[in-house]
């Protein structure tokens, strides 16, 4: 591997996230996404050399060019969430009920590459934390069991975005290496550990059958540095795409907070300074039960998890406070990319809902940086000259 550089394939695209995360050591021979729009942003920032636009059940396995060294997959999530209703990851030969069960479709891809001796040397899928859950575990079951039934050893991590940036997103990892590939011991640890495997993943991992265990690995990875960004310095005064609300919609947000959030604003505004936080628009019942809009806020300086603009309530806001004065509107296109650790360079389509698509769509690019640096990059450079897994035993 020494000496040149590393290659992959990024299926479901999106804006190139996982491309950006890679970096400048790693070269793309194929990306693929669905959405016409996720298409002409990921061309505006990476060209269109690699990228075929289209269904993934439209892709043929003549498109997928050599042998890569990883196959990045992060399939979409709505069936694994409760914005999806839970409908689950569908399974093999029933791939078009859901959204997720497209998950099948890149398993296909990469059986057949095993039938022509071009399996790639890694593959990483990454979705939402509600991955380890739907359908009572199923649903992880049947990823792990499928991607190991093809000769990889893999193990999974829960990681949350916001040991990297000023955003709260824990999402789910499986990273999966050939079975002939050696792995330093370094890398594999005995047990889970808390800081990577929360009991959710615990408790799937025990609902695995005992010849898919067999092929599980508990990845061990260092402790990233201390976040250095906060919320409040992602915040412009003269954002871009977005204006202030005027001073009538600002009380009427914050008419819909409930007494324990209004104590939040009150704190704020005691603190002596500038203070930041994120505003997500909820339906709870009030005290006699009936659902009312309520405007949920925190200042912790970590803004809440992006997601995709499916109506109004799923953008989220930010507050400003500074004594009493407050000051509330939409996060903005460019704050959004930042907070999924996307350069200043990273060209935004022109219209906002796009915009926030793509970011709410895609992976935190330090966070694929992380697992490529520390997991992906010395496993695949090392090859077989590293101390075996049965060394780690």
């Amino acid at each position: 591997m020494q000496g040149r550089k590393r290659t992959f394939y990024e299926f479901f695209a999106g804006g190139g996230m996982a491309r950006a995360g890679l970096g400048a050591g790693w070269t793309c021979l194929f990306a693929n996404d669905f959405d016409p729009m996720k298409c002409v942003t990921y061309r505006d920032n990476w060209g269109d050399a690699d990228l075929v636009q289209g269904d993934v059940a439209e892709v043929s396995v003549g498109q997928l060019p050599g042998q890569a060294d990883l196959a990045w997959a992060s399939f979409p999530c709505q069936d694994l969430s409760l914005a999806g209703g839970y409908k689950g990851l569908g399974r093999a030969g029933d791939n078009q009920k859901t959204r997720s069960g497209t998950f099948w479709l890149f398993f296909e891809k990469m059986a057949a590459l095993k039938k022509e001796g071009r399996a790639p040397q890694s593959i990483v899928l990454e979705n939402v934390y509600g991955t380890l859950t739907s359908h009572g575990g199923a649903d992880f079951v049947e990823i792990i069991r499928s991607i190991a039934s093809l000769g990889y050893k893999l193990g999974a991590m829960v990681i949350d975005a916001k040991r990297f940036v000023p955003q709260s997103r824990p999402r789910f990892f499986v990273v999966a290496v050939r079975s002939e590939i050696s792995i330093n011991a370094g890398l594999i640890a005995g047990q889970p550990c808390k800081t990577w495997h929360p009991k959710a993943l615990v408790a799937a991992h025990d609902l695995l059958p005992a010849n898919v265990k067999k092929s599980w690995l508990w990845w061990k990875l260092p402790d990233p540095p201390p976040r250095a960004a906060t919320l409040s310095e992602l915040i412009e005064d003269r954002p871009t795409g977005v204006s202030w609300n005027s001073p009538e919609v600002t009380r009427h947000i914050v008419g819909m907070m409930s007494d324990v959030n209004v104590a939040k604003l009150t704190d704020a505004q005691l603190a002596g300074r500038r203070v930041v936080g994120g505003i997500y628009r909820r339906t709870r019942p009030d005290e006699n039960g009936i659902k009312r809009q309520r405007a949920e806020v925190r200042f912790d300086n970590t803004a809440g998890c992006l997601r995709t603009p499916a109506g109004g309530s799923s953008r989220q806001s930010i507050i400003v406070v500074d004594g009493d004065r407050i000051r509330t509107r939409l996060l903005s296109p460019r704050e959004a990319a930042r907070l999924m650790g996307l350069p200043e360079h990273y060209k935004l389509p022109p219209r906002y809902n796009d915009a926030y698509h793509v970011c709410g769509d895609g992976v935190v690019v330090p966070v694929v940086r992380y697992i490529a640096q520390q997991l992906l990059e010395p496993v695949l450079d090392a090859g077989t000259t590293r101390p075996t897994l049965a060394a780690a035993e």
